[in-house]
């Protein structure tokens, strides 16, 4: 048994590789991608991620034997003073929770995108640019890793910052496409700018923090919170308020949600990464690893709580009215981590935790099968599309005016059809069979349906915010109403009925390479359920060793009974909206007729952008504007301009003392030694 645990202990010494393995990977393709081909390049990424599965693995089994972890020292990094920070990785039952789903659903990503990549980069115009996603794909995987393994928040925040990169460059990745090439360019720069506001309140809450606990180690500083909190109580408050601030950036919650949805921009496996497995659920996991601080805080806790709960509602409402099969998911996901941060904030950090996990399986496998969906789409479109153009050469008889029609076809159609609205969809369960199945277990465990892995994280959120928050409770329910709804909607306008595009009635699968991910993901989403099962709790009793005093949630089975029943009624209210009669060609939303203008806000996110506009980004504008031209042409030019000539009047004079006479260098001399015998004579 004792040299059992010294085998088990000796895997701790790995954790430097959980990030070492992805950035191996990172540099292959950064060096050799494009001379190894899209088949190596792709395998070689997904081997450095599953590479870091298998370390986190290792991980897992070692805290099976020693569950209090460790911290694992590269070297040390910053001594300025009575600062000292280390790069020390920390081990313990919590990072490595989040170890084992950034590199699990992230492998598996990788894997899908080996396929999804191939038809992309061709349809995009660029098969060049293969390698270079990998490269970033691998990048993103460090970077979070570095965000989980730290065990002090200045490292943390190198990962923080590191996946806010990423997410730059890959919702860029198609940087000169989107409306009037340069949409996915502002994408990404809106994902940057807004994530730089909650890393505001990060950075702040970290100075806080350094000048009142005296470090950033993670241990030293909640060793002293009851000190500080009789001390200082509003300390506390602020730091756990700033960090609020950060959680809203990164994990998209009110009022900086805004960044996600058109995130969208970046080919589908980023949307899967940001929004099931890396990015997005930092903020979650921030306030998890921070617990001790709000704990302390109990109204800092309510605060996050509302925010959770009121965005959860909010953006689920937006779901609701969207037509972009992409963005209904990227509302969905914004609403979900609305139930995650109400988790957290209120104090149910395992169930928080729970539904982080869960939600990783199942959203992972609803935007993958999307991507499927609309790869899909896209062959459909260009099957129609050399049908035409066979059509047309037949019945002209001409190859080459055949052919112009054709491109003249194509031109329009590509102007006009969008392969990820799903009203250009329709009828696609029976050409798409594997992607349907998939998809249709995703939206299950999204919706809660028992007994998915959905279920059971969401009813211990419920069951947790009925006995915490019971107003947050009411908003969650409410919120878990939309979501069947919406989900439901989807299935039924995306799979059912009849084609209502050519596209769609010639979609056709995918290959393996893509499906098998979405299996695997399946199984998850059913099965995930049983990491924390009513009276086992296996989640929370990992847990516990890391996050100390956590009271097991108590399953409730009339609350259960009736958020599956909320679950139904949303499901069926979706199939008497869209499913009890096939929609047609070119149909007008059915909610439309019936909720108006209310409808139209919805379609519209509740012109929350257009409220920006107007109050950050126009007034930004114009004072750029005024201080561009007062400030910088009225006064820093004239100020410049007047040195620089200032400079060359006195190089002028200077030149001219440089004459090259020796008599003129000699009687300079003599003037200068009068004049240094005068001042010495007379001081």
């Amino acid at each position: 048994m004792q040299l059992q645990e010294i085998v088990n202990t000796g895997n701790f010494g790995l954790a430097p590789w959980i990030v070492f393995l992805p950035l191996i990977g990172m540099l292959a393709n950064l060096l050799f991608g494009r001379s190894l081909g899209e088949k190596a390049s792709g395998w070689i990424a997904s081997l450095a991620s599953g590479a870091a599965f298998v370390v986190a693995l290792l991980l897992a089994f070692s805290l099976g034997a020693n569950p209090e972890g460790t911290t694992v020292t590269l070297g040390e990094w910053i001594r300025a003073g009575t600062l000292n920070v280390g790069w020390d990785f920390r081990i313990d039952t919590l990072s490595v929770t989040m170890m084992l789903v950034v590199a699990g659903v992230g492998t598996l990503i990788h894997i899908y995108a080996i396929g999804y990549m191939h038809e992309d980069v061709r349809h995009n115009g660029d098969p060049r640019r293969f390698p270079r996603f990998f490269v970033y794909l691998n990048l993103f995987i460090a970077a979070m890793m570095v965000l989980v393994s730290a065990d002090n928040f200045l490292m943390m925040f190198v990962g923080w910052e590191g996946v806010g990169l990423c997410s730059y460059l890959l919702i860029g990745f198609w940087f000169e496409k989107g409306e009037h090439g340069i949409g996915n360019v502002k994408a990404a720069k809106k994902a940057f700018v807004t994530n730089r506001i909650g890393d505001f309140g990060l950075l702040i809450a970290m100075f806080i923090i350094f000048w009142n606990f005296g470090s950033l180690q993670f241990d030293a500083v909640f060793e002293k919170v009851p000190e500080v909190a009789v001390a200082s109580p509003g300390v506390l408050l602020a730091i756990t308020l700033f960090m609020l601030l950060g959680v809203a950036g990164k994990s998209a919650q009110l009022p900086l949600f805004v960044w996600l949805p058109d995130a969208m921009a970046g080919p589908t496996p980023v949307s899967a990464l940001i929004h099931a497995a890396t990015m997005v659920t930092a903020g979650v996991y921030l306030v998890a690893r921070s617990h001790a601080l709000y704990v302390a805080a109990p109204s800092a806790q309510a605060v996050v709580a509302w925010v959770g709960g009121l965005t959860a509602l909010f953006a689920a409402t937006i779901a609701v009215g969207q037509s972009d099969i992409k963005k209904v998911l990227a509302y969905s996901t914004i609403s979900q981590l609305g139930f995650m941060v109400a988790a957290v904030g209120m104090g149910a950090f395992v169930a928080g935790m729970f539904h982080l996990v869960t939600h990783a399986f199942f959203k992972a496998l609803l935007f993958l099968s999307a991507g499927s969906v609309i790869q899909g789409m896209e062959h459909g479109e260009n099957a129609a599309h050399h049908a035409a153009y066979r059509q047309a050469a037949k019945n002209k008889k001409s190859a080459d005016r055949g052919a112009q029609a054709f491109e003249a076809g194509h031109a329009g159609e590509e102007q006009h059809f969008d392969p990820q609205d799903m009203r250009n969809m329709g009828g696609l369960r029976s050409r798409m069979k594997y992607t349907y199945w998939f998809y249709l277990v995703g939206a299950l465990a999204l919706a809660g349906v028992f007994p998915l892995a959905g279920f059971f994280s969401k009813d211990e959120i419920l069951v947790e915010a009925l006995h915490l928050q019971p107003g947050v409770f009411w908003l969650l329910l409410a919120a878990a109403l939309l979501t069947a709804f919406y989900v439901g909607r989807q299935v039924w306008m995306v799979f059912f009925g009849t084609p209502r595009s050519d596209a769609a009635a010639r979609a056709r699968e995918n290959p393996p390479v893509m499906t098998v991910p979405l299996g695997v993901l399946a199984g998850l989403a059913v099965l995930g359920g049983a990491l924390n099962l009513p009276g086992v709790h296996s989640l929370g009793k990992w847990l516990e060793h890391t996050i100390e005093n956590i009271p097991p949630s108590e399953f409730s089975f009339p609350l259960a009974g009736a958020a599956l029943l909320v679950a139904l009624a949303g499901l069926g209210l979706a199939w008497s909206v869209y499913g009890r009669e096939p929609l047609p060609k070119g149909f007008v939303d059915p909610l439309r007729r019936r909720l108006g203008g209310v409808f139209t806000a919805l379609e519209h996110k509740w012109w929350v952008d257009e409220l920006y506009d107007r109050l950050v980004i126009r007034p930004y504008k114009r004072l750029s504007a005024i201080l561009s031209d007062s400030l910088d042409l009225g006064f820093i030019n004239p100020l410049f301009d007047g040195l620089a000539a200032g400079t060359a009047s006195l190089a002028s004079f200077l030149r001219r003392i440089q004459n090259g006479f020796v008599r003129s260098y000699a009687l300079a001399v003599l003037l200068g030694a009068v004049a240094i015998m005068a001042y010495l004579l007379f001081r």
